[in-house]
């Protein structure tokens, strides 16, 4: 089983992915930074660091997902 998130954590990293989908990297310390810059003021910094991690497991699973794409068309 996965980890549990709140909706909160889904909901913002959906905005962020739709905003800089292209700058979310697979470490969490440039995602936390990212997140920040986008979120200041907008949620605590809890909330903040379960986003990034959020996006950065996202990020992860694409990756993933690329390289197993590439291994069915070799």
């Amino acid at each position: 089983m996965g980890k549990v998130r709140i909706r909160k954590v889904k909901v913002l990293a959906k905005e962020i992915l739709k905003v800089i989908g292209d700058q979310i990297a697979t470490d969490f310390e440039t995602n936390k930074i990212l997140v920040g810059q986008l979120l200041t003021g907008r949620v605590s910094k809890k909330i903040r660091n379960k986003v990034a991690g959020y996006l950065t497991t996202l990020a992860k699973i694409e990756v993933k997902k690329a390289s197993q794409q590439e291994k069915e068309l070799a």
